[in-house]
């Protein structure tokens, strides 16, 4: 398993990815790891570091800092400590709790092909379907529901290169996204990612944006810019955000079919479920073991 050895200067890991959105795996199955902004930041670095869009700890759900995960014990077992490549703690991740999964059943942590685990988030159901992992993301909302309906849109999200803003709608997955349905004539691949695209009104805690195009019924094709990582070749939430945010202008209030969402990495399955709630199903790799100098990072 993949925790921390006798020698306090190396920590154990496994590297893994969903679609190609990659991160650092940490077992801290006994609660010891202190795993700050500084050190997720170091094994994140793809250059001095391990490298990936994110960190993820291993820990047992009743020992999270969070008094509202720890209530969450009794359902989830473990927990999914999610920090984003700049060292900020985030909700969750729909990729990473894929690969999470995964992780917890190559160790035989979990043995059931369904399951829960815990996020700050919530609850998210975990089952697995063949080559396919499926994570029940649970509710969303569309963040102003009232000017969406009146309007179309709720905010606007200028690229570098690009003159005037773009309408954009806000969507709730436990994490903050503005989704942009790219105008005819923008060429989605030739965006430019490498800046932070600016949103107006300002997000209050960041957002993740996705820019999105129509190729097909229920198709989409989509790239991100992740708040706290940059520009990633996929994210789980960002994926459901785009379907359901483009089923909504397709005059679908309450969708319920499924989505094909290809990303960068790949190919991902949004079903949208009564109530509101919505499933992510695609596939995780887990590709390497190993362990870290500290000292060297």
């Amino acid at each position: 398993m993949a925790d921390m050895p006798a020698d306090s200067r190396s920590l154990r890991f496994t590297k893994g990815h969903g679609t190609e959105n990659d991160f650092v795996v940490l077992a801290d199955v006994d609660a010891r790891l202190d795993l700050d902004a500084d050190l997720t930041r170091r094994l994140a670095d793809r250059h001095a570091g391990i490298g990936g869009d994110g960190v993820i700890r291993v820990v047992p759900t009743a020992s999270a800092d969070e008094e509202s995960v720890r209530a969450l014990a009794d359902r989830a077992p473990w927990f999914m400590d999610y920090r984003n490549a700049d060292g900020s703690v985030a909700e969750m991740c729909g990729n990473g709790t894929r690969v999470f999964a995964t992780f917890l059943r190559r160790e035989g942590i979990e043995t059931a092909d369904e399951f829960e685990i815990a996020t700050r988030a919530g609850i998210k159901g975990i089952r697995f379907e063949g080559d396919l992992v499926a994570t029940h993301m649970g509710p969303w909302r569309l963040a102003d529901e009232d000017r969406a309906r009146a309007d179309g849109f709720d905010a606007l999200v200028h690229v570098a290169g690009h003159g005037d803003p773009w309408s954009a709608l806000s969507v709730d997955m436990g994490n903050p996204h503005t989704v942009v349905a790219l105008p005819e004539g923008v060429d989605l691949d030739g965006l430019d990612l490498l800046h932070v695209p600016e949103v107006r009104p300002v997000p209050p805690h960041g957002t993740n944006v996705e820019f999105v195009r129509l190729v097909g019924p229920a198709h989409i094709t989509m790239r991100v810019h992740e708040r706290g990582v940059g520009e990633t070749r996929s994210c789980g939430t960002g994926v459901c955000a785009a379907a359901l945010a483009t089923s909504f202008w397709a005059g679908d209030p309450e969708p319920t079919r499924d989505w094909t969402v290809d990303v960068p990495g790949g190919r991902l399955r949004v079903r949208a479920l009564p109530g509101h709630q919505v499933e992510l199903a695609g596939p995780a790799a887990l590709v390497a073991d190993g362990e870290v100098d500290l000292s060297a990072l």
